[in-house]
């Protein structure tokens, strides 16, 4: 299922009580990881822990969610409506915990009742969420604390401790178990594996209305938590780092690079220049030549292009140590590719990796969210990838909103050993436009 952390929300519909039924249809949140889109919540009603059903988004569009990501603080989230589930962007790297609310109306069985759920999910460091705090407003939470093997559930109704109550345990295949609450609403539940876990409570309210025309003479309450264990979600995955590093050494790397000269011919914008260009091995470029590249803003993007290339191509741009990372979810046909989410480092970064290439990769860059996603690739003589075309995507790390759109196309020119670049354009959308910048080297001599 996609998404680093899934939450049920519901016991069995068809019931209203009892234990979970694989057949039944459930209410699930997903807080995913860091992706192409940033970070989402997102809210589904289906049979199975995999997909939405499109037939019940219209009867749970109207979900509340909160954000808490500082203690007491709880943020109003945008919910949107797609296809067959809900959506809610939510900021990338934090602690957080999603707090919902859905009356989904009256159903009708041995007698007819009103079904409310408050759904719930937590991510991030143990002793952060500890921290974190009930909503006042929702009158039926569960509080967790999390341990090393285990965590103590506690549940609250009102702010008020529920005691002897029953508690169902659900894991990513659905089977459960039963916990119940001592004297103090608390009870433990110990976790030997690694998985995707849910726990539900249900609470009656012996209280009769009317709702659209509908009487009821019960309501009955459903709280539930989601969280992946371990919550902390640093562990390393041998198989995971096996894939990134097969994908990292099929990259085509310039071997011995000392650098090159080019007459480079650039237009922006459609504005024109020419000049002598060289590029030394760390990637430093200067106009020195003969024929002079006299713009300015011309020569800043030439630049910042060839310094980036040189710096993905040659080896020592590799990971020098040992990489830590994990399988984001458990999703291993995606269309993009398998998600891999890498541990340390300056950014929350997550990778797509698709057939032993580097498809997609994810960054939180603080103020916004970029994603790079491979469009094309050719292989060389030696059977490494070149880029031939890619989209970087970035968006406000606040509200998940495109900024702009860059779209690189390269051609490569093979000098002896090196695959050196031949073109490059780069068309970049925002909202004050398109703008279009093509570079062409030619007359390139490897510096020896």
């Amino acid at each position: 299922m996609k998404g680093s952390v899934w939450m049920l929300l519901v016991g069995v519909l068809s019931l209203g009580i009892g234990a979970a039924s694989a057949q039944a249809h459930f209410l699930f949140i997903q807080v995913g990881p860091h992706a192409e889109a940033g970070r989402n919540v997102e809210v589904f009603f289906s049979e199975r822990a995999t997909a939405g059903d499109p037939k019940f988004v219209a009867k749970i569009a109207h979900t509340e969610l909160w954000l808490q990501d500082e203690p007491g603080k709880f943020v109003p989230l945008t919910v949107n409506r797609g296809t067959d589930r809900l959506r809610a962007y939510l900021p990338s790297g934090k602690t957080v915990s999603v707090v919902g609310r859905c009356e989904y109306g009256v159903l009708k069985r041995e007698k007819p009742f009103l079904v409310r759920y408050y759904p719930k999910a937590v991510s991030g460091k143990p002793d952060e969420v500890a921290k974190l705090s009930r909503h006042e407003t929702i009158p039926l939470e569960i509080m967790p604390t999390f341990g090393k093997d285990s965590l103590t559930l506690m549940v609250l109704r009102d702010g008020q401790p529920l005691a002897n109550t029953v508690l169902t345990t659900i894991d990513s295949d659905l089977t459960n178990e039963e916990l119940k609450t001592d004297a103090n609403g608390r009870a433990i539940w110990r976790l030997t594996e690694p998985g995707q876990y849910a726990v539900y409570v249900k609470h009656v309210v012996p209280q009769a209305g009317t709702q659209n025309g509908q009487t009821y003479e019960e309501i009955r309450e459903f709280a539930t938590l989601a969280f992946d264990w371990p919550l902390d979600n640093s562990r390393v995955d041998a198989d995971a780092v096996a894939m990134f590093e097969k994908a990292i050494a099929a990259r085509a790397t310039w071997q011995d690079f000392k650098g090159f000269t080019a007459q480079a011919s650039v237009s922006l914008d459609g504005r024109r220049s020419a000049g002598q260009v060289t590029v030394k091995p760390d990637g430093d470029v200067s106009f020195d030549g003969e024929a002079k590249l006299d713009d300015d803003a011309a020569r800043e993007w030439v630049r910042d292009q060839l310094h980036s290339l040189v710096i993905h191509r040659v080896p020592s741009s590799g990971i020098q140590s040992k990489p830590v990372l994990s399988f984001a979810d458990k999703e291993e046909e995606h269309p993009l590719g398998r998600l891999l989410t890498f541990h340390g480092g300056r950014f929350a970064s997550t990778y797509r990796i698709q057939d032993d290439e580097i498809a997609v990769v994810n960054r939180s860059l603080g103020r916004e969210n970029m994603s790079l996603q491979m469009l094309e690739t050719e292989r060389n003589a030696e059977n490494r990838v070149l880029p031939r075309a890619y989209q970087v995507q970035y968006r406000d790390a606040q509200t998940g909103a495109i900024t702009r759109v860059e779209t690189f196309r390269n051609r490569w020119q093979r000098l002896g050993k090196l695959d050196l670049p031949e073109t490059l354009t780069q068309t970049v959308s925002s909202a004050s436009g398109v703008s279009v910048r093509s570079l062409k080297l030619q007359s390139l001599k490897p510096i020896e």
